[in-house]
């Protein structure tokens, strides 16, 4: 976790690549590295903020091999199975943070209730990696 840290913002990277047709499914990996390279650069704008990006399925090779962006600071995990799981297992164990989980699935959403998680969705941070 970065130093300092007050915030957490937990993506559902795939719920939020989803959330533009922009032709991410021809290229899974590809639209999750833009992701990444896009949240790498909100992370170096942010203080006192970590940013936790959760890739499942074919987006889990965007961080390796030739085309792999660097992500600097940026926290990614890699969902073994359920993307879904994943996000509401990481927002549990963050015990010392605010947590905001990035997500528009609504049954997603009704499982972080327990673990004290606030949610938003996608247009949020879409608006978020627009600025300057």
């Amino acid at each position: 976790m970065v130093t300092g840290v007050h915030q957490v913002i937990v993506v559902d990277a795939a719920n939020v690549v989803g959330s533009r047709p922009d032709g991410w499914w021809r290229d899974r990996p590809g639209a999750a590295r833009r992701l990444l390279r896009q949240l790498t650069a909100l992370q170096e704008r942010l203080e006192d903020t970590e940013i936790v990006v959760i890739l499942e399925g074919a987006a889990r090779s965007a961080t390796s091999g030739p085309d792999a962006p660097d992500t600097a600071d940026l926290r990614i995990v890699l969902a073994p199975g359920s993307g879904d799981d994943t996000i509401v297992t990481t927002a549990a164990a963050i015990t010392d943070a605010h947590v905001t989980v990035v997500t528009a699935d609504r049954g997603l959403r009704d499982r972080l209730e327990p673990t004290g998680a606030t949610t938003t969705g996608p247009r949020w941070l879409l608006d978020q990696l627009e600025q300057p």
